[in-house]
C-alpha cells in the first residue's frame, strides 16, 4: 500500500475492479469517509525526492490505467514554465511508455525512450525548433529594482524596461535563453517581444534542461542527466553526428523565415 493525503494505491495479485469497489464501500461504511475507486493501473512510477534521491515522494508520479490513459502529477509536462520543446519530448516519451502493460514491458522501452530524446537533442542543435517551442514563461516575484540576482525573467524585464515598457512584480514574461553563461548579463536572455529576424539561441541550455526533464522521470531506473548525456553523445559520435563543444557556450543563430519550424507497481 502506498498513500498520500487524498489517495491510496493498493496492490493485490488478481484483484478485480469489483473487489476494489467493495473495499471502498466498506471503508465508507466503517469510517463514514467518502472514497472512490479511480481505476486499475498497469504500472505506476513514484519519482525520487530532489533532496534525497533514494526516497520516492508522494506527489510526483506517473502511470497508466488499464485503458492506456496516463495519470501525471508533479512532472515537467504539467509545469507552465516548461518550454514547449521539453514538454513535447516528455509527452512523446510518456506516450511510448503508455503502451507497456507491465513493468517488464516498461523497462524494455527505456532504450527507445532514449532514442526519442536523442532525436530532440539533434533538433535543438540543428536549429530546427520553432521559436514558439523555445519560449519560457515566468512571473516577476518582485519589482525590477529589488532584484540582486539577475535571473532570466529579470534580465528579460530589464530589456523591456530599456525599451520604455512598464514592468512590475507579478507580471508574466515570455523570453528565450540566448547565452546563459555569458559574462554580460543582458546577453543571457531576451524577451519574445524583442526577438528579431535572426536571433541567438543557447542550444546547450535547452539540451541540458531537456535531459534533466527526462532524467527526472527515469531517475528511479538509474538514469541521470549525466548518464543520459553520455549515452547520447556516444551514440551521436558513433553515427558521425556528434557536435559536442567544450569551450564556451554553443549558441546558434536561428532565422525565423527559414527554419522548419523508486517504487514501481504493476
Amino acid at each position: 500500500m502506498h498513500g498520500i493525503v487524498d489517495s491510496m494505491w493498493l496492490k493485490k495479485t488478481g484483484a478485480t475492479p469489483a473487489e476494489y469497489e467493495d473495499l471502498c464501500h466498506e471503508i465508507e461504511a466503517q469510517l463514514h469517509y467518502p472514497i472512490a475507486f479511480e481505476g486499475l493501473y498497469n504500472w505506476i512510477v513514484f519519482l525520487n525526492s530532489h533532496t534525497n534521491p533514494r526516497i520516492p515522494v508522494l506527489n510526483r508520479y506517473y502511470g497508466t490505467f488499464q485503458d492506456g490513459k496516463l495519470k501525471l502529477r508533479g512532472i515537467d509536462l504539467r509545469r507552465h514554465d516548461t518550454p514547449g520543446i521539453v514538454r513535447r519530448c516528455q509527452a512523446d516519451v510518456l506516450a511510448l511508455f503508455s503502451h507497456a502493460k507491465n513493468s517488464e514491458e516498461f523497462m524494455a522501452l527505456i532504450p527507445e525512450a532514449q532514442s526519442i530524446v536523442k532525436s530532440y537533442v539533434t533538433m535543438i542543435r540543428d536549429g530546427a525548433v520553432p521559436i514558439e517551442e523555445l519560449i519560457i514563461e515566468k512571473r516577476l516575484s518582485k519589482n525590477l529594482s529589488e532584484y540582486r540576482n539577475m535571473v532570466p525573467q529579470a534580465i528579460a524585464a530589464q530589456h523591456l524596461n530599456r525599451e520604455g515598457a512598464d514592468v512590475h512584480a507579478g507580471q508574466a514574461l515570455s523570453f528565450i535563453m540566448t547565452c546563459n553563461r555569458s559574462r554580460i548579463t543582458q546577453n543571457r536572455a531576451l524577451p519574445i517581444e524583442l526577438v528579431g529576424e535572426n536571433y541567438p539561441v543557447d542550444s546547450e541550455w535547452y539540451v541540458d534542461i531537456l535531459l534533466a526533464s527526462t532524467a527526472n522521470i527515469l531517475l528511479p531506473f538509474g538514469c541521470t542527466s549525466e548518464t543520459l548525456k553520455e549515452y547520447i553523445e556516444s551514440s551521436l559520435h558513433d553515427s558521425g553526428q556528434s557536435r559536442r563543444l567544450t569551450h564556451g557556450t554553443p549558441t546558434l543563430t536561428y532565422n525565423r523565415s527559414k527554419r522548419e519550424l523508486l517504487t514501481f507497481f504493476d
